[in-house]
């Protein structure tokens, strides 16, 4: 799978630097002074404005108010670093994908959790007026009429302010395609539509050459449905494939999903996340002169060097056809 991916990141670097090459290097006059800014450090004068707004934006952000300077990695981030290279380490050893993710999401929430409590500055709710003046804080009563004093523990607890980092609307749309997907697959129309598909080649749809008709309809599928939706609706449709057969598969539909904003739910969630941030920028029109061709360019010669070289078993486990090997 190295050589693929390889393949690939040097195709989607390659056409990055081509088609964003406006916003990456502003006032450049061309491919050899892009090497000279990438390498040597060079800037353009154009390059030197941004980078002098920018930084008298920031100046100005922190007049008046106190930062605490700080050097290097703190204890809190090498924690996190840990725990990810923990994580990584034990799904690539083979354990429990749910487990695994489950465990250290929980880890790192308590990490975040107490740092919050006890580390971080408390939030400060005093309320102001127009001219910048505070306001006094608004009193409650009980039913007595007593003055109620709010513990400042209690203003902010540690459940409110992780339930208000969810985001809602990302869980509900991945819940509503795997129902979608899962009720799909119980109609038979997926095998149909396969088997239709893929005529001849359904029987062998990793070998040469219907490997290169089968990516296109994982292409297509994932444009459609998106690219998660697709490899649980092929492990469905496929059940006895073979080692080497998913890694086609994981691969045509991980790069597949990059064709179009719709592809995949990562381009969906930087869209979001961009306009939220006031960047509208990011939309299917911009993304498709770049992805539908360094889509194609990666999934075509990753998918030619994953079946002229690899060492996955062609053979299916589940039909016992391994024990024969």
């Amino acid at each position: 799978m190295i050589l693929p991916v390889l393949a690939s990141t040097a195709v989607n670097s390659s056409m990055m630097f081509i088609y964003y090459r406006a916003e990456l290097f502003p006032g450049s006059s061309g491919m050899m002074e892009n090497v000279g800014i990438m390498l040597g450090g060079n800037r353009t004068p154009e390059m030197l404005a941004l980078e002098h707004a920018y930084y008298a934006r920031h100046a100005a952000a922190k007049e008046g108010v106190e930062i605490e300077e700080n050097h290097g990695w703190t204890i809190w981030s090498w924690l996190q670093v840990i725990v990810t290279s923990l994580f990584l380490l034990f799904f690539a050893c083979g354990y429990d994908v749910s487990v695994v993710s489950i465990t250290a999401g929980a880890i790192l929430m308590v990490i975040a959790a107490y740092k919050r409590q006890h580390y971080d500055p408390k939030p400060d709710s005093t309320e102001y007026d127009a001219a910048g003046n505070p306001l006094p804080r608004k009193k409650t009563y009980d039913m007595d009429g007593n003055e109620i004093e709010p513990e400042e523990e209690e203003l902010v607890t540690e459940s409110e302010t992780t339930l208000t980092e969810v985001d809602y609307g990302l869980l509900m749309l991945f819940v509503g395609q795997f129902l979608l997907i899962g009720s799909f697959d119980d109609t038979g129309v997926p095998q149909a539509f396969f088997y239709a598909t893929m005529g001849g080649c359904a029987e062998q749809m990793t070998s040469l050459p219907c490997v290169y008709w089968f990516v296109m309809i994982i292409t297509i599928l994932s444009n459609i449905a998106s690219n998660v939706p697709v490899v649980q609706m092929l492990a469905a449709t496929f059940p006895y494939a073979t080692p080497y057969d998913w890694m086609q598969v994981s691969f045509s539909a991980t790069v597949a999903g990059n064709l179009t904003m719709l592809g995949s739910a990562a381009n969906m969630i930087v869209a979001f996340q961009a306009a939220k941030v006031g960047d509208r920028t990011f939309t299917s029109e911009r993304h498709a002169p770049f992805g539908i061709p360094s889509t194609l360019l990666s999934l075509y010669i990753g998918t030619f060097l994953l079946a002229t070289i690899h060492f996955s078993p062609e053979c299916s486990e589940k039909l016992g056809d391994c024990d024969d090997a």
